[in-house]
This record gives C-alpha cells, structure tokens and sequence, in this order.
C-alpha cells in the first residue's frame, strides 16, 4: 500500500515522535508499505511521520545513490526508537532534498560520522556508527522523528526567501508524482 506524502505545514511533521515497542499494531505489514510509499516516491528514506504517523520509525534503501557511493547498493535499513548519541568528523555540505519538501533542495552542513543505537524490524538492538552518505541519510530521517525538517538548517534570510515556495507546497500547489497530503 501507498500512502501520501505529509507535506510541508502538516503539524505531525513538527512533533517529537512516541518511541513503540514490539506489540506495535501491523508493524511489519507497516515497515512493508513504508518501503513501498519510498520507492514510489523515488526516496532514499522516509520517516513515519512523512505518511502521518507520529512514531519513531524510519527506513532506509540507499540503492539509488549507488552510483555516487557503492557502498549504498545494499545499504537497506529499518530504524525503530534510534538514537543518535554521537556526531562526529568534518562538517559536510551537501544538497539535500525531502519528499515533504518537493522541488525544494538545499546546501546542508552535517557531521560526516555518527554513532546511533536502533532496533531493526525484529526489534533487535544495534549499536553502530556510519560515515559518509549513510551518515548523511540517517541524520535526514533522524531529524523527522524529532520534528525537525531541513528547511531548519537554513539561516533565516534563506528560509524567508522560501516562504513563497513554502507557502505553496502547504496548500498543495506543487507538481510531483506521488501522491500527497497538504494541510490546507
């Protein structure tokens, strides 16, 4: 199943998400059609909050960027109650885009390592660092489930020269090809 988009102006996108547990309603049924809503939306992650739901779950599948970064090919991921205790390394810039966000891309300055401890889809804890794009693409989602978009990385002369192109995405004029869910 494919869900919308959240978009910009969604207020479930500002919110910390709840942490859940193991009983979560469907969770592997949900983790499926997460992965599912990603590819057809040509992502490389998604945040439960993305389609709505307000808990602590991200995926990941970094096959398209396998061209910049061999090591992504298999690099496919589900991150439940992640936490990242430690961010480290150069400060990387990069331009970066959000599907909750279409046609927006912006430079964004980020650690290059990060240490995270997660549960996987068979809520078995891990504890590892990643360096380079994977970094990069689990500190993205990461900021989702803590309500945090990429838009707020951005000085605020930036931000204010969005406003228009914000303003639009929240009402829905936007032309992308997947389906979306704008606040207004």
């Amino acid at each position: 199943m494919v869900y919308p988009i959240f978009v910009y102006g969604s207020p479930v996108l500002r919110k910390v998400a709840n942490e859940i547990d193991k009983n979560y309603p469907k969770l592997n049924e949900f983790i499926e059609n997460m992965f599912e809503t990603m590819q057809k939306s040509d992502g490389i992650g998604l945040a439960a909050p993305q389609i709505g739901e307000s808990i602590r779950l991200f995926v990941i599948n970094g096959a398209p960027w396998a061209e910049d970064d061999e090591s992504l090919r298999y690099f496919k991921k589900t991150f439940i109650n992640a936490k990242i205790y430690e961010r480290s390394g150069d400060d990387n810039i990069y331009n970066e885009g959000c599907l909750s966000l279409p046609g927006i891309r912006e430079e964004i300055t980020r650690k290059s390592k990060i240490k995270i401890s997660y549960y996987d889809e068979n809520f078995e804890l891990h504890d590892e660092e990643f360096d380079g794009l994977k970094a990069r693409v689990i500190q993205h989602e990461y900021d989702h489930i803590d309500g945090i978009l990429l838009i707020d990385h951005l000085p605020p002369l930036k931000r204010k020269l969005l406003k228009r192109r914000l303003t639009d995405i929240s009402k829905g004029i936007v032309d992308v090809s997947y389906k979306i869910k704008a606040p207004k």
